[in-house]
């Protein structure tokens, strides 16, 4: 979350919205918004509806849900999708930077 939020002002410019979407409960998700200054927007997701739609891996053994990045353009067409491994496991920006310039070319 950090990388995204230094890095916000980066995807504003190429037109696009971070979305964030976590299997914390509404009072935890917004005290972590609110303690760590995110500009994005973060929605809770404890029942998994978001997980489930877009087919995000839930692992008991590996702390829970994978790392999925997915991006979607405005008509709500799936561009791009990243399930990751493992926590760790997660796109770099300057990759998804890429991908959105190759978009908007």
């Amino acid at each position: 979350m950090a990388q995204l939020r230094q890095d916000y002002q980066r995807f504003s410019q190429l037109d696009t919205e971070i979305v964030a979407v976590g299997p914390e409960g509404a009072d935890v998700f917004k005290k972590y918004w609110t303690q760590e200054g995110l500009p994005f927007v973060g929605i809770p997701d404890p029942g998994h509806r978001f997980a489930d739609l877009y087919g995000q891996e839930v692992r008991l053994l590996k702390l829970g849900r994978l790392p999925a990045q997915i991006l979607i353009d405005k008509d709500g067409i799936v561009r791009h999708c990243h399930y990751g491994t493992s926590m760790m496991d997660i796109i770099p920006d300057a990759d998804f930077f890429r991908l959105l310039e190759n978009f908007h070319s």
